[in-house]
């Protein structure tokens, strides 16, 4: 078991290694692109690129130019964003990684229960009217468009309904840190969470009541009910288990995805100054550095995420931890 983690461990770092060389390379090695141009910005004075191309290194080998990098990006935290008047783009990923965090967490919460409940009652009430009525409730959800249903909430409880008693308790568009008031920032986040949260609960409860039916035929599964044990006992303790493999997969890579950035709709409808939205201003202005930083944090995650998942299987699949 610590072996298996040990070496995952150092897979997950030479991924993010190869990433790392990557990102560099398409960015700042790019054959017949300046670098320092694209640094710069657009209408650089000549004392402004002398000064980046020394700073970054780019007048050196394309090793050191690697090196000087990732070092600013890791180590010294002084990448700078020429674009943006100088700013330091590492203090701006993380003033936005709270933002993304807590939408992303809040909306995982809602989805993963609720996806559960569906999943689990439409395998429990298969064929049955429960069981269609759950799948196109899903599928409705799965069908609307994010940004869609995020203005629908707004228009809801922001303008036609935000001074009746069922919606005064809304607060403006934007987010209140959980630092400032817990409760202010459980309020500005409820709806974006539902939101975000509605696509999601469709998908994985299609998933995991179509894994749970796959899964009830099964030998174990036909040894717990000849044991006596209660049909709704044989589901949740023995069959879900195991059908949670692929909706631990999916959840891994979807939760990742959006605290790299994938919530921007969400982001940009509801007026939060997340990752997503602050990679979609940098890539309208070019801002070279802050992409790189922006695709680095949300790779990071992403491969700390399928780690996290691997080890989790270890605990759900007693074959996976043998064969390890």
């Amino acid at each position: 078991m610590i072996a298996a983690l040990f070496r995952r461990l150092g897979q997950t770092l030479f991924v993010l290694f190869g990433i790392s060389v990557l990102v560099f390379l398409v960015f700042f090695a790019t054959p017949g692109a300046d670098p320092t141009s694209r640094i710069a910005g657009k209408n650089a004075s000549p004392e402004t690129m002398a000064r980046v191309r020394h700073e970054y290194g780019f007048d050196r080998p394309l090793p050191v130019q690697y090196a000087t990098m990732m070092k600013k990006l890791f180590i010294t935290r002084d990448l700078a964003s020429y674009v943006d008047r100088g700013e330091l783009v590492v203090p701006e990923i993380v003033q936005a990684a709270p933002v993304t965090l807590s939408l992303a967490t809040g909306g995982a919460v809602i989805w993963v229960v609720m996806s559960v409940v569906m999943g689990t009652t439409a395998a429990a009430f298969r064929g049955t009217l429960i069981d269609r009525g759950l799948m196109i409730l899903g599928l409705i959800g799965i069908s609307i468009p994010v940004f869609w249903l995020g203005q629908v909430a707004n228009l809801i409880t922001q303008a036609r309904y935000h001074d009746t008693w069922l919606f005064s308790w809304v607060p403006g568009l934007g987010y209140i840190p959980f630092s400032e008031s817990p409760l202010g920032w459980f309020r500005a986040l409820i709806i974006p969470w539902i939101v975000l949260a509605v696509l999601f609960i469709g998908i994985y409860g299609r998933v995991l009541r179509a894994d749970l039916i796959a899964v009830s035929g099964e030998d174990f599964m036909r040894t717990a009910r000849a044991k006596g044990l209660s049909p709704a006992r044989v589901l949740l303790v023995h069959g879900l288990r195991t059908s949670m493999i692929t909706f631990v997969s999916l959840f891994g890579l979807d939760f990742a995805q959006l605290i790299g950035g994938g919530a921007l709709l969400t982001e940009v409808v509801f007026g939060l100054q997340g990752v997503g939205r602050l990679t979609y201003q940098a890539l309208s202005n070019l801002d070279l550095p802050l992409i790189m930083a922006s695709v680095m944090y949300s790779a990071v995650f992403v491969v700390l995420a399928n780690a996290v998942v691997d080890m989790v299987y270890v605990f759900l699949d007693p074959r996976v931890r043998d064969a390890r």
